[in-house]
């Protein structure tokens, strides 16, 4: 089998399948392997191997060494946000040291975006945050459904951007990550935790008013009941 390039099923294939064996620790830091070898081993051609390499190599994974193949970096050089490498790691046996540091992220970065959201969020962007609160609430009794996470997704991006902090938009793919994930690994309850969905309205309408440690507080609830849930659903 060969692949065109870049985004075709077969590269993304390949891409996923390397990122996880590398975040699964089945190739451990250091060790080394051809791009020839690569292709050959899973049926692809060699500029696909290595478009995927050159991927991984952007993730922070893997190094290209000249005459010596690739070779596995060490997890500190990992880019631990970007979305890909999240996804990895919640499918793998890593999931749960993932799951504690992606809460322990949110912890710190939402409850301060929604407090500065309440100050920078534009008209638009206030009417738009009720509208997708509303909107989870009717989609309640499916939160593990598409329509749910959709809103969802949209929220806490939304409120990432409401916050003017450019630093704090930029986290908004990472966010996103956890939540598919969420769904993605049956740990989102079918029906929603009715107070979750509260705070969540509670969140939108303070920021609407502009009363950011409402707005903050609302969102600390948010994030510590994620976590618990997504706990005890691993376990």
């Amino acid at each position: 089998m060969t692949v065109s390039g870049a985004g075709s099923p077969v590269h993304d294939s390949l891409v996923t399948e390397l990122g996880r064996a590398i975040v699964d620790g089945q190739h451990p830091p250091g060790s080394r392997m051809l791009t020839v070898e690569l292709a050959q081993k899973r049926g692809v051609s060699r500029s696909a191997a290595r478009e995927a390499v050159r991927v991984l190599e952007s993730f922070g994974l893997v190094w290209v060494r000249r005459k010596s193949g690739v070779e596995v970096r060490p997890r500190a050089d990992w880019n631990v946000y970007a979305p890909e490498v999240i996804a990895w790691r919640l499918a793998g046996p890593g999931r749960d040291e993932q799951l504690r540091e992606l809460s322990q992220l949110r912890s710190v970065i939402e409850p301060l975006a929604a407090r500065l959201a309440a100050v920078s969020a534009t008209s638009e962007q206030k009417v738009e945050l009720v509208s997708l609160a509303v909107a989870m609430g009717q989609e309640d009794h499916e939160a593990d459904r598409e329509r749910y996470l959709t809103a969802d997704i949209r929220l806490h991006r939304l409120l990432l951007d409401s916050s003017g902090n450019r630093m704090l938009a930029a986290l908004g793919g990472t966010v996103e990550a956890v939540l598919r994930g969420r769904t993605a690994h049956d740990l989102m309850p079918h029906v929603a935790n009715q107070s979750a969905v509260q705070w969540h309205r509670d969140v939108a309408f303070a920021v609407a008013n502009g009363d950011g440690e409402a707005a903050a507080a609302a969102m600390r609830e948010i994030v510590a009941e994620a976590d618990d849930a997504m706990q005890r659903a691993a376990d």
